[in-house]
């Protein structure tokens, strides 16, 4: 709860999947939220956060169910309007006085239709034909609506799929706004903050003032280390940290030589030459590539990367006099999932550990000046801190870099050809005017050898596989449908300018069943 200067929306989360998508319909809306498991939200936690307004999430347990999670009582008693979504209504109205029931005919899952009963605010804007096309997923519903509430739209299976209670601004809906299937879901989002009168006040102009006036606060004048890995999110928070405390900030760029062609002379000339940073250079390639040497299992290679990127960064920034903090590129939704593995409902997945053990092994405090930022935020504070467009849209790049596109043996000369390559590949999508309608593309060189013809003369080099996929956060994606005019002409430069490559393949797999990466 650090960012106390903005109008705050509360968003208390009941274990939905999508409850991140929320708050990401919020922030484009200018409307400063956060993200908070109900079991977290105290009467002390309502009364320090003080909302302007409160949204209940969605959730995958039953309102029916003994012990089913319940929002704070006292949240009702706030005196600021309240929206309810799905499984959020269900506990609204259950609190307040409500029926909710189970069993058959209850269920409702994917695309249906609500239609309008009377004239609501926050459906302005719906309702343009007799319909409104929404997604459900609900395996109960509400028999019975709390006192005070009136109903405003039905759909087959949820005859109070839209609901409030005008008097208190409590509203409540049973299929999910923030989802893409529901089409009009961001005009709803809408209307709720300009009902419950948000102003807007969440820009990155003002998040670069605060931030900034944050960290001069943390850091003093202490000395700070900085992991630039060259990505989005180390590269953001670099710059603003070199903006807020000057030459207190030591970036530290690891070399592994698993980097993209150009890539590590892109890094140091941007970052020392043309914003004065202090920035250590570790050139480590010939570590990394003599560890990785003969090792083909994946988990082997990313450990290997690992443990040496954490030796190598120690080595050098422990020749940093005076280093107290170390910064790291922490986004929210790695905040969200870190939360909701101590004491949340939602399954986490992963966790989240940018730098390793680091700070506690090298007796540091961190700094994480983007830890209230989902990516799209921080690709719009690179753009108000003046990175190039071109850099701040970048793919994103991972941390084991090229290993991991390099199924099989790591060797030098795979390397070289794969990043030749992607090289071809990249331009061949910025030629064509692709780049920014793609999420993430890369080359990986496979390990197998083909036979092929150029001239008179047979060849027996490598075959690679080309990868494209659309995606809105990395967790879900899909291949992105190049014309065959495309890929021809791509295979063609590959093949002619890649010495090596001799066959090229597209990846048409989706995410799932596959992975974005190859390895």
């Amino acid at each position: 709860m650090e960012n106390s200067t903005h109008e705050r929306l509360l968003i208390i989360d009941f274990g939905s999947q999508v409850t991140q998508l929320i708050a990401r319909r919020l922030r484009e809306l200018n409307v400063y939220c956060e993200i908070h498991p109900y079991q977290l939200v105290t009467d002390a936690f309502l009364a320090e956060f003080a909302p302007k307004a409160v949204i209940l999430s969605g959730g995958p347990d039953s309102v029916t169910r003994e012990g089913s999670p319940r929002a704070p009582q006292s949240v009702f008693d706030l005196g600021v309007p309240i929206l309810g979504i799905c499984y959020g209504q269900q506990t609204m109205m259950t609190q307040l006085g409500g029926k909710v029931e189970s069993g058959h005919g209850t269920a409702e899952f994917g695309r249906a239709y609500v239609t309008p009963k009377e004239k609501l605010a926050l459906l302005d804007g719906w309702f343009l034909t007799d319909k409104e096309q929404v997604w459900m997923s609900h395996g109960d519903h509400v028999s019975e609506i709390a006192p005070g509430f009136d109903v405003y739209g039905t759909s087959p299976n949820a005859p109070f799929a839209v609901t409030a209670d005008i008097s208190r601004n409590f509203y409540a809906v049973q299929f999910h706004p923030e989802v893409h299937h529901t089409p009009n879901g961001a005009k709803l989002y809408e209307n709720f903050v300009r009902i419950a009168g948000f102003t807007g006040d969440w820009t990155m102009g003002a998040y670069r003032e605060q931030a900034i006036e944050a960290i001069k606060e943390q850091v003093g004048d202490k000395q700070v280390i900085c992991g630039l890995s060259g990505g989005v999110d180390s590269s953001v928070a670099a710059v603003l940290l070199h903006e807020a405390i000057g030459d207190q900030l030591t970036c530290v760029f690891v070399d592994h030589g698993l980097l993209r062609q150009g890539e590590a002379e892109e890094v140091v000339t941007m970052f020392r030459d043309n914003y004065n940073m202090k920035l250590i250079h570790a050139d480590e390639q010939e570590l990394f590539l003599g560890e990785l040497e003969g090792q083909d299992d994946p988990e082997t290679k990313r450990k290997i990367i690992g443990k040496l990127f954490i030796d190598v960064f120690q080595k050098y920034a422990n020749d940093i006099e005076g280093a107290e903090f170390l910064a790291q590129g922490t986004l929210y939704p790695d905040v969200i999932e870190s939360v909701s593995f101590s004491g949340g409902p939602s399954v986490t997945i992963k966790s989240h550990h940018n730098v390793g053990g680091l700070p506690e092994k090298m007796g540091l405090k961190l700094v994480e000046p983007l830890r209230e930022l989902f990516k799209d935020e921080v690709r719009a504070l690179g753009a108000e801190l003046g990175l190039p467009p071109s850099f701040i849209g970048r793919h994103p790049f991972p941390g084991p870099g090229l290993a991991i596109r390099c199924p099989g043996e790591i060797t030098r000369e795979k390397l070289e050809i794969l990043r030749k390559a992607d090289a071809v590949y990249i331009d061949q999508i910025r030629k064509h005017g692709l780049y920014d309608d793609i999420w993430q593309a890369f080359v990986a060189i496979l390990p197998v050898r083909t036979v092929g013809v150029m001239g008179d003369g047979r060849t027996y080099d490598f075959a690679c596989a080309l990868r494209a996929v659309t995606s809105v956060d990395g967790m879900t994606a899909d291949y992105y449908p190049f014309t065959h005019e495309f890929l021809g002409e791509t295979a063609t430069r590959i093949i002619n300018e890649v010495q090596g490559i001799n066959r090229v393949t597209y990846d048409i797999t989706s995410k799932p069943p596959g992975t974005i990466e190859w390895e």
